[in-house]
């Protein structure tokens, strides 16, 4: 199995900026991912509860691996708000193969690097 095939990419929606914030941070403290996009303004219509709902939310796309599915999953349903978080990946079929050895170095739970932020990165600022 090639590393283009082991890495996945797992979606989440949230209905705050400060859980984005904390799942995103969390999942890449615990190296069960190596990045985490977050998507501001997203809108969501669907149906909960026998009512259809209007939301505004926040997409986050995490780039892991297939190994740290269950990690990253277990992560957001820990850290999530909502009753029925959605969690769902997609398996990579094709990346940019400097990429995927970067994604895999990440995640590497014996590498020495700090989980420290850069210090050019204000995790309190919305706008990184």
């Amino acid at each position: 199995m090639t590393a283009a095939v082991a890495a996945l990419v797992v979606l989440t929606t949230v209905g705050t900026e400060e859980q984005a914030n904390l799942i995103a941070e969390e999942v890449v403290a615990r190296r069960h991912g190596c990045c985490v996009n977050i998507v501001p303004g997203i809108r969501s219509l669907y149906r909960w509860q026998g009512k259809i709902c209007r939301d505004s939310e926040y997409l986050l796309i995490i780039k892991t691996m297939e190994q740290e599915y269950e990690a990253v999953a277990a992560t957001i349903r820990e850290l999530h708000s909502y009753e029925v978080p959605e969690i769902i990946a997609f398996a990579v079929e094709r990346g940019d193969r400097r990429f995927l050895d970067w994604l895999c170095g990440c995640l590497d739970k014996h590498a020495e690097f700090s989980d420290e932020p850069d210090e050019g990165i204000n995790l309190d600022d919305s706008s990184f």
